[in-house]
């Protein structure tokens, strides 16, 4: 029997070794985008619902899985915790998608501030 995963990434480039070349601002950045794909399909609970949310645990659990995070293990496991109860309606936490949406928002923004600062001119 094959030891390899049988459920093929969503983003399998990334799942590849490029996931782990990235900051920690710029995983949950990434993470934010798939939670924002899924508030904007929120009302209809389709399959790019469904995907969206899939994305989004994929990329958190990679991210967890860096051993560079491995000090950050307590609030990384805490944003999948809140991020699961969100997904089933807000049952332990009150959390809502919308509010991880407003929280990831700034990681994407601090990851690409700081890509737009590493590419300006030298002075």
């Amino acid at each position: 029997m094959d030891n390899e995963n049988p459920i093929k990434p969503s983003h399998p480039e990334l799942a590849s070794g490029r996931w782990y070349t990235l900051s920690l601002v710029e995983q949950l950045g990434h993470v934010g985008s798939e939670v924002s794909r899924a508030v904007r399909r929120e009302d209809k609970k389709g399959p790019l619902y469904e995907k969206a949310v899939s994305r989004a645990f994929e990329l958190l659990d990679m991210t967890l899985r860096d051993p560079r995070w491995r000090h950050r293990l307590k609030e990384l496991v805490r944003a999948r915790e809140v991020m699961a109860d969100a997904i089933l309606g807000g049952p332990l936490y009150g959390s809502r998608l919308c509010d991880l949406d407003r929280y990831f928002f700034y990681f994407a923004l601090a990851a690409r501030s700081h890509t737009s600062a590493k590419n300006l001119p030298q002075v």
